[in-house]
């Protein structure tokens, strides 16, 4: 029979049904008895002793003591240790990082923002801006205007004017018709960059344009002042066009077809200029080849420039090159993405900085050694009070298994199978026959006095194996 230390032993189930109702069994030591209920019913519970490992402070979990047992000693009240302190600090330092890198980007961002205004912008000193061009047209006198709106556009026009279409495409059919009239009417220049089909069916009827460009740099091959003096150009890449139309000037051919036309208007004086690419106005290509001296010349032909930058409101929700769908990493400028890139940046370093790393287990004393005894004592009560007989008889019955099961032979692994135990066990029986399946597979007890029963039964059935 095991001694009231095994913490193994059946008993504490028994003990738990019989605590002030059924009684104690004769012979049967409740201390150690008890403390086998606590430890097969709920590990984490079970007595510990003076040194356990843990990883991080916190309650220990132990059933409650009786009254007699020294009373624990208080904690320290949540949130009032020094490492809680410490982690605040952190957290707080933390955030100040953060909140400086946000504040730092958004100076840098007003800072900045009356010289970035996307591509080309006379105001943009981005790659694909085109302030290097505006600049040296300001040096020689010309003033730069920049609108929005094809109204603004057609209202700045005159006769010493150059209007400037950036993205012809981009217009709706009104504004289309208004950019029109004041071709015909200005008696200025209008230079559209890159217009397509979509645009040149109004704003000048007559020409088609041809995809595919071949090479980015090509030579003159024309009459042209502007473009004999420039020289070779990069005004390839991109649109070239095709014209029947009487009084033409075709220049910079690539494949036979021209990228750049010069076409008179009805206006005495008056011209429109169709540029197949853009290279030939942004700062990352203006010191190229004849680039600056060829838009210098075809922008500073008259004393007042007006820049037309098409803004949403006028652009043509049907088709058009300017309206396609884009990602929301194309609507971010580039100088945001790298602000972006390094914040994240920043955060991952301070997260790999202040991050809780977990280390080997670290044992502490407890604050108060509670014996085995009264651990299981107490939860006995808890099993008595709730009218657990079903999980006391359960752990009665797996314990008995496991010990039948070394006594006689069984591996563990096959301790609670019916077909490996039992055999097993009535081979080593001596006595009056019994239903050892009804033993220890059978049903819950069902009251104090059967979970009793049950318990002296399996108690008699070990101690006849064990003397076998």
């Amino acid at each position: 029979m095991t001694g009231p230390s095994d913490p193994d032993s059946p008993q504490a189930a028994s003990t738990a049904a019989g605590s002030g109702g059924a009684g104690r069994v004769p012979g049967r030591a409740p201390q150690g008895a008890e403390r086998t209920a606590a430890a097969h019913s709920d590990p984490e519970n079970r007595s510990a002793p003076e040194e356990t490992p843990r990883r991080a402070p916190g309650p220990t979990g132990t059933a409650p003591a009786p009254a007699e047992a020294p009373a624990p000693a208080e904690a320290p009240a949540p949130g009032t240790g020094p490492r809680t302190g410490s982690r605040r600090r952190a957290i707080r330092r933390t955030a100040a990082v953060l909140a400086v890198l946000a504040a730092g980007a958004v100076i840098l961002a007003a800072l900045n923002s009356g010289t970035r205004h996307g591509h080309l912008d006379p105001r943009s000193a981005d790659p694909t801006g085109s302030r290097a061009v505006a600049e040296l047209l300001k040096e020689r006198g010309v003033t730069t205007r920049v609108v929005t709106t094809a109204r603004e556009a057609a209202d700045a026009t005159g006769p010493r004017t150059t209007l400037l279409v950036t993205d012809p495409d981009r217009l709706g059919a009104g504004q289309r018709s208004a950019i029109r009239s004041a071709i015909d009417l200005s008696g200025g220049r209008t230079v559209l960059l890159a217009p397509g089909d979509h645009s040149l069916s109004d704003l000048s009827p007559g020409v088609r344009s041809e995809e595919d460009a071949g090479s980015d740099d090509l030579d003159p091959r024309c009459a042209l002042p502007a473009a004999t003096s420039a020289g070779r150009a990069g005004t390839g890449g991109d649109l070239r066009y095709t014209t029947a139309l009487p009084g033409a000037t075709a220049c910079y051919p690539s494949g036979g077809h021209p990228t750049l036309l010069v076409l008179p208007t009805g206006t005495t004086g008056g011209d429109t200029v169709l540029l197949g690419s853009e290279t030939i106005l942004l700062n990352e290509s203006l010191a190229e080849q004849g680039n600056a001296s060829l838009a210098l010349q075809l922008l500073g032909s008259r004393p007042d420039l007006v820049w037309y930058l098409p803004s949403l409101a006028d652009s043509d929700p049907g088709t058009g090159p300017g309206d396609q769908d884009k990602s929301l990493l194309e609507l971010i400028p580039a100088g945001w993405s790298w602000a972006l890139l390094q914040l994240f940046l920043a955060a991952a370093l301070a997260a790999l900085w202040r991050a809780r790393r977990l280390g080997p287990l670290v044992t502490e004393k407890l604050p108060v050694a509670i014996r085995a005894s009264e651990a299981t004592e107490g939860r006995a009560r808890l099993y008595r009070k709730a009218g657990a007989r079903d999980r006391a008889a359960t752990v009665l019955r797996a314990a008995t298994r496991e010990r039948l099961a070394a006594l006689v032979g069984v591996p563990p692994t096959r301790a609670h199978e019916p077909t490996a135990l039992v055999p097993a066990v009535s081979a080593r029986l001596t006595g009056e026959p019994r239903d050892v399946t009804a033993l220890l597979f059978g049903t819950t007890p069902s009251d104090d006095a059967a979970l009793v029963a049950l318990a002296d039964h399996l108690d008699a059935l070990e101690r006849e194996v064990r003397t076998s």
